[in-house]
């Protein structure tokens, strides 16, 4: 594993290959202060709307393409390893390294390029807006100076607006990108559990199976350039633009 991959961040929980009081003195280790600030920040009552968006999955569902768990699972296993997932993942790392090295042009230049990589208005719409509602809440509920580096009313994606709190607040990036790619998934799996629909059950399947997956687009984004960033989900993008003109429609993307 590459050497960045290895150090970005300590574990947050104990290692299930120790015993006893190796154990205890590992847990002991864990930074329960940035743990309930994740959860926090990437629960579904964080108020940022993100219930309201699907990411162009309606459109996949009139069409076709998602007809039930397991096409949805294939779905979002592409977004994530080739698509606009990866992609965030990838914008999330160089914010967060870049908050940490106080390096304020590296900042500015992932907070451009992040919202530049929108492939249709409503994914633009989608990220930005949800990245000025977790900036408006998490300055008046968890305010750090970290957040001032981002000015009120900018464009801000939202992988980039978590990104910039996390280091804020010495939420280690590995940890805080899991989390992040963790939420972002679950979010998608409830829009397809209403669309498609699916039982509650599928659900928790479809986001079980993702976890290899999340795992592995979080290791490669931690050592990813971002002259090496991409999308090659041509579906998923198609997908949100098809949306924009859908006649019955319940999410905004």
């Amino acid at each position: 594993m590459d050497e960045r991959v290895k150090r970005e961040g300590p574990a947050f929980f104990p290692s299930p290959r120790l015993r006893g009081d190796e154990r205890i003195a590992d847990a002991q280790q864990v930074d329960f202060p940035a743990l309930y600030r994740l959860m926090a920040w990437l629960s579904p009552a964080y108020p940022i709307g993100a219930f309201s968006y699907s990411s162009g999955i309606e459109w996949a569902v009139e069409a076709g393409d998602i007809k039930d768990a397991d096409t949805l699972r294939r779905w979002l296993a592409v977004v994530l390893s080739s698509g606009g997932g990866f992609c965030d993942a990838v914008f999330f790392a160089h914010a967060h390294r870049a908050v940490t090295a106080a390096d304020d042009a590296a900042l500015a230049a992932v907070v451009e390029l992040a919202a530049a990589f929108a492939p249709s208005k409503e994914r633009f719409l989608e990220t930005t807006a949800q990245g000025r509602a977790f900036l408006d809440t998490t300055r008046a509920a968890w305010s750090c100076a970290a957040l001032d580096k981002l000015a009120p009313g900018a464009i801000v994606a939202l992988p980039v607006a978590v990104a910039v709190a996390c280091a804020g607040h010495n939420v280690d990036l590995a940890p805080a990108l899991h989390a992040y790619l963790h939420g972002a998934s679950a979010n998608l799996i409830s829009a397809g559990v209403r669309l498609v629909p699916l039982g509650q059950t599928d659900g928790q399947r479809v986001l079980a199976a993702l976890e290899p997956v999340i795992a592995a687009t979080a290791a490669r984004a931690l050592i990813t350039d971002l002259d090496g960033v991409g999308s090659a989900a041509f579906r998923a993008d198609l997908a949100s633009m098809r949306h924009e003109s859908q006649y019955t429609r319940l999410f905004r993307s």
